[in-house]
């Protein structure tokens, strides 16, 4: 059984949400408008905004 992703995901579990496996991937959804909230150091991606991103990238 998988463990469920935290809602605020780090790149790491964000590579999982996007079953991707490459970083260079998932700055390239970064370059088109995947939003990421940073405070400090620290960077997450919102579940939600994931979410919105692949709708609107639906063809």
């Amino acid at each position: 059984m998988q463990k469920q992703l935290p809602k605020q995901m780090n790149y790491k579990q964000a590579l999982k949400f996007f079953n991707i496996g490459s970083y260079n991937t998932l700055y390239s959804y970064i370059k088109e408008g995947l939003k990421v909230t940073q405070v400090g150091n620290v960077k997450r991606i919102d579940q939600g905004d994931a979410d919105k991103f692949l709708e609107a990238h639906k063809i």
